[in-house]
């Protein structure tokens, strides 16, 4: 007879293991996102370039409490992750106006999902995106545009690959 801590193990499946993998891949996606942009800061720095180019001392008006050299540390990282490109507007002194790179821009979606997880859950009293026209609050979906379908997020449809 098997030992009663074996006896008390659920049987696992291949779907549990392909559930663990799934699981694995994404939480590795995650912490590498975080990694990149998953401080204080970068996110707002991110948010104050979404409007167009800034020089630093626009970002630092746009971007309250934010210290001088923690901006200029995430203006770099920034820049090394390739979120953000500095372009020279003055040889002297040397001055750079900063914009969002194609990647950059490509985190104005999930900032903004981000700030509506907050506004929906938070303690704050932050607004919802909602549509000009009617009023309506904006909803986010996953949606696979080679079978025209929208899958619930959680849900067995969505794998990482």
């Amino acid at each position: 007879m098997a030992p009663a801590a074996e006896r008390l193990q659920p049987e696992r499946n291949d779907r549990d293991n392909r559930n663990d993998r799934r699981n694995r891949i994404a939480r590795g996606a995650l912490a590498g996102a975080l990694d990149r942009v998953g401080d204080r800061w970068s996110l707002l720095v991110v948010d104050a370039l979404s409007g167009g180019p800034r020089r630093f001392a626009e970002l630092q008006e746009d971007i309250p409490g934010i210290a001088t050299n923690v901006l200029a540390q995430r203006l770099r990282r920034l820049e090394a992750e390739r979120i953000v490109l500095a372009v020279p507007y003055s040889r002297r002194p040397l001055r750079y106006a900063y914009e969002l790179t194609d990647v950059g821009r490509a985190l104005g979606g999930p900032a903004t999902m981000l700030a509506q997880w907050n506004a929906d859950h938070g303690a704050s009293e932050d607004r919802t995106p909602s549509h000009e026209l009617c009023g309506t609050p904006m909803e986010v979906r996953w949606y696979c545009p080679t079978c025209d379908r929208l899958a619930e997020a959680g849900s067995d449809e969505i794998v990482w690959v």
